[in-house]
């Protein structure tokens, strides 16, 4: 229940800064400035969904598994055993919907269950009609819901192995685009009864909750206000600074019913400070969270050994199109979801990052067959750097995520901007002998 609009602080005097001092402190935030960790080890891949809020989970694997992509970008080649030890054996992490299906830290389990706790209850207006279809829904499935329940007490099952999965199908008034076991099994995970605790292929194996989730030492539950308050400073403190709307988009998604309470409170006891940023629109109040303020003031205009990373398309740091064209001047589409003939630049583009630019994107495929790492496009940005030491950190960036998939060898196509030609080099085909690039050496073979 809303109560009184608590009133605003006396000094709210804005912080104030510039675009590019903006820019590199989201690069940090988002754990994308500055060099790689030494070693990835289980700490280093836990602490990404712990500073970022959330990874998200997506099993789109023409090059690799999206969120596969978002952690090698922060740590490096990694153990991909590791990520499922984190996620599946020591629970330390777990997946929820804290943006879509997301990798979330154990460490947040007391909100996430505030959440659970109240679903759909939880849901906001942002969901639409789907907090009123759940409430007709669930009731009318009561009987399901105990086979299903009942089945997961003999152990972890896949959606294929639920009894009743295969004879189900979808009723017009039904919920989703799967089975109504599908459709349970989404509503005992929102409710925090179920929880995907493995794979099998590329489904889901689901299992009860409460052994995953009360063997936490996040022991507890937050009320609905404490939960906004906790999910709204994870966000700010995620994205650097953030305006309202950046809030509710990226961290808890779809979940804030109080959100102006919750920041009037942190604006009156200080724990956050609005922020303007000369260069950007002016058209939102933006807040930084009062523990960056120190960082922020230490940050200076230039990147002194600028790291070239490779961005999956459902990272965290370009899921906010408006802020990326904002604050880098680029602009990115999912292109896979358009027909190919309007597509621009490929079906699988991870964006560029050098330093603190967004500076071009590559379309690329890993051909497991032959090993290959195929680059089918490239493409600059205006203005992107043209030096060499540019083109050689972008080629040693794609080298290193071969070698990360596990490809023997790179091949470029033909056209490549003219700039980066020299380290990005064209070679006809991944199936013809002698052609390609190997990664020993970075020579032509």
């Amino acid at each position: 229940m809303v109560g009184p609009r608590p009133t605003k602080p006396r000094n709210s005097s804005p912080e104030r800064t510039t675009a590019a001092i903006a820019r590199r402190l989201f690069l940090t935030k988002q754990r994308l400035l500055g060099p790689l960790p030494q070693r990835a080890t289980r700490e280093a891949l836990r602490s990404i969904p712990r500073d970022l809020g959330y990874v998200q989970w997506d099993p789109v694997s023409v090059v690799a598994p999206g969120h596969v992509l978002t952690l090698w970008s922060r740590v490096g080649n990694y153990r991909r055993s590791d990520l499922d030890a984190l996620l599946f054996e020591e629970r330390r992490l777990f997946r929820y919907c804290a943006h879509a299906d997301s990798i979330v830290s154990a460490e947040d389990l007391p909100m996430f269950r505030s959440y659970m706790a109240r679903y759909p209850e939880s849901l906001s207006s942002s969901w639409g009609s789907w907090r009123a279809q759940a409430r007709r829904w669930i009731p009318r499935h009561t009987d399901l819901r105990r086979r299903v329940l009942r089945e997961l007490r003999n152990g972890p099952l896949s959606l294929n192995e639920f009894r009743d999965h295969a004879r189900t199908t979808r009723s017009p008034g039904g919920w989703g685009s799967g089975s109504d076991v599908s459709a349970m099994l989404f509503h005992l995970w929102m409710s925090g009864e179920v929880l995907p605790v493995g794979r099998d292929g590329s489904q889901n194996v689901w299992g009860l909750a409460g052994p995953w989730l009360s063997s936490s030492a996040a022991a507890g539950t937050m009320t609905a206000l404490e939960a906004e308050r906790r999910a709204a400073e994870r966000a700010i403190r995620a994205l650097g600074y953030a305006s309202r709307k950046e809030i509710q988009f990226y961290f808890v998604r779809g979940m804030y019913r109080e959100l102006d309470r919750v920041l009037d409170d942190l604006l009156r006891e200080s724990v956050i400070r609005p922020i303007e940023i000369e260069g950007l629109p002016v058209r939102l109040t933006r807040y930084i969270h009062r523990d960056d303020l120190g960082l922020l003031e230490s940050l200076g205009d230039e990147t002194d050994e600028p790291r070239t990373s490779l961005i999956s398309p459902f990272d965290s740091l370009i899921c906010i199109r408006d802020r990326v064209r904002d604050l880098f001047g680029f602009r990115y589409a999912l292109e896979m979801y358009v027909p190919q003939s309007k597509r621009r630049f490929g079906y699988y583009v991870l964006p560029i990052l050098h330093g603190d630019r967004l500076v071009g994107r590559i379309d690329p495929k890993l051909d497991r067959e032959t090993s290959t790492l195929g680059i089918r496009s490239v493409h600059a940005e205006p203005g992107a750097p043209t030096g060499a030491e540019v083109s050689s950190s972008i080629a040693g960036s794609i080298e290193r995520l071969a070698e990360f998939l596990g490809a023997e060898r790179i091949v470029y196509p033909r056209h490549v901007p003219s700039a980066w030609k020299r380290s990005l080099r064209y070679a006809e085909s991944p199936h013809e002998p002698g052609r390609g690039r190997a990664l020993t050496g970075r020579t032509e073979v």
